[in-house]
């Protein structure tokens, strides 16, 4: 896996151009395609050198998930015990257990309860 994208390599040959170049200039009886000549050449050599860079910044900026046992037996059991736990919807949703009972069931149920707390709890 390759570091960064084809862009970087042609920043990197216009780079090598633009230092040749800039050197090139300082020297006294510089000749004009001499200068330029290298120059291009420069920039091909640094374009194609930017490619085992990219490789190897790719190489060592990697860095792997690495995987434990105690990760992979963990997520193993959280499976089974979803597959375990399987709740019907209406042990979820303890209000669809009245849903198909008769309303008037469940208020004599509750009156029925609530006189049974009358009974028991002593008079002040």
């Amino acid at each position: 896996m390759m570091y960064g994208s084809f862009l970087y390599n042609c920043w990197a040959a216009l780079l090598g151009f633009s230092a040749y170049f800039a050197l090139a200039l300082q020297q006294p009886y510089a000749m004009p395609l001499k200068t330029l000549i290298g120059s291009f050449v420069t920039a091909l050599v640094v374009f194609l050198f930017a490619y085992p860079v990219r490789l190897l910044l790719g190489y060592v900026l990697f860095t792997p998930e690495e995987v434990t046992l105690a990760q992979v037996e963990k997520a193993k059991g959280k499976q089974e015990q979803k597959e375990e736990l399987q709740i019907p919807d209406f042990e979820r949703n303890p209000a669809m257990e009245f849903e198909d009972e008769n309303g008037e069931e469940i208020a004599k149920v509750v009156r029925t309860m609530m006189h049974s707390e009358e009974q028991t709890l002593p008079n002040h």
